[in-house]
């Protein structure tokens, strides 16, 4: 079964998901990032991701059937289509924080029955990503927060630990080795 991992940052979360994506072998697997970002700089972010890496990195800002063995980084509000194969559209939606990752961790509860999914809130001023962790929480997907310990901004985190205790908090070299366990499992 295919593997989804959605990631949601803010303020600092550049450089960690640069830091968790290191070295990454995400084999057949897809990495999907909502991080806030000017949309001029997004395309110079996935570029880097990309060389950093060494895993193919795309700029996702259309609707598209999401590749197996690929990152993307959203450059605007999308949300996962409740369809297979595994693809992202655009969302209409207007938010405060874009690309929003309430919207995109909102959108993985539909999938759950047909795609593995573990989703990470990194480091951020606000509250944007702990609804939408709590809901995949709730519905069954693998959450982590990134902890106080690590967090360059510990607000998107803190938010999603207090509306659920559930979810798992941890350091960002935590983070990256239940990353690399949840996405060797067969």
């Amino acid at each position: 079964m295919q593997k989804l991992v959605l990631i949601g940052a803010s303020t600092g979360g550049p450089g960690h998901i640069k830091k968790l994506l290191h070295d990454i072998k995400i084999g057949s697997n897809t990495i999907l990032i909502a991080q806030h970002m000017n949309k001029l700089f997004l395309p110079s972010f996935a570029s880097q991701l990309e060389r950093e890496t060494g895993v193919t990195s795309e700029l996702l800002s259309q609707r598209s059937l999401l590749k197996s063995g690929c990152i993307y980084v959203c450059d605007q509000n999308f949300e996962l289509t409740d369809a297979l194969p595994l693809s992202a559209k655009p969302s209409e939606a207007v938010t405060t924080y874009s690309p929003n990752v309430d919207l995109l961790f909102h959108s993985g509860v539909k999938i759950l029955k047909n795609i593995k999914t573990m989703a990470i809130l990194l480091t951020g001023i606000g509250d944007d990503g702990a609804k939408g962790l709590n809901e995949l929480q709730k519905a069954g997907a693998k959450c982590l927060a990134e902890s106080e310990e690590s967090a360059i901004v510990y607000g998107m985190p803190k938010r999603a630990l207090e509306l659920n205790p559930n979810i798992k908090s941890l350091s960002l070299m935590s983070i990256k080795k239940e990353l690399e366990e949840f996405l060797n499992v067969f």
